[in-house]
């Protein structure tokens, strides 16, 4: 079973992400990851979507991709010459005793506590997959209340593949 990461530039129009979505229900695809936001020209938005496969299947879902009339170009991000990253938020159950614990585990991954209630602690961290996964490992230890997490983004490393648009 194989993944693939794939940069998604496409038109900043509505309906876009329903369309790339509906390509992967429509052919049973599973999607992993899918994060969308708009570029530094407004026209456009960068999607990047993870998913996991058979190496035919991976190979097949870029081809679709490239069909659709919306999705402007595709890069594939591979491992070692891409910059990955995703973000986490965790809400952990914390007395006044457990506080020091967690925010000494937070201090070790450079995560940053962004909320303090009178029973719980909101940590945020950004990284890459294994490194929140360490996190949430550490911090089973204690109630984990609520957690979410964006998805990957990334960009490849360089400005050599840059696409330019008019």
């Amino acid at each position: 079973m194989g993944r693939i990461v794939l940069s998604l530039l496409v038109d900043n129009t509505a309906g876009v992400l329903s369309r790339v979505a509906g390509l992967f229900s429509r052919r049973g695809y599973n999607i992993e990851s899918l994060t969308v936001g708009v570029t530094a020209d407004e026209r456009y938005s960068r999607m990047t979507v993870v998913s996991t496969g058979e190496q035919e299947i991976l190979e097949q879902i870029e081809k679709q991709l490239r069909k659709l009339e919306d999705v402007l170009d595709i890069k594939e991000l591979k491992q070692g010459h891409s910059v990955y990253r995703e973000l986490i938020m965790v809400k952990v159950r914390a007395n006044a005793n457990e506080r020091q614990a967690i925010s000494a585990i937070s201090e070790i991954f450079r995560a940053t506590i962004v909320d303090v209630g009178r029973e719980s602690l909101t940590v945020m961290l950004t990284g890459d997959q294994s490194k929140l996964d360490a996190l949430i490992n550490l911090l089973g230890d204690y109630e984990i209340l609520e957690l979410a997490r964006t998805g990957i983004t990334g960009l490849s490393r360089g400005a050599d593949d840059v696409r330019y648009l008019p």
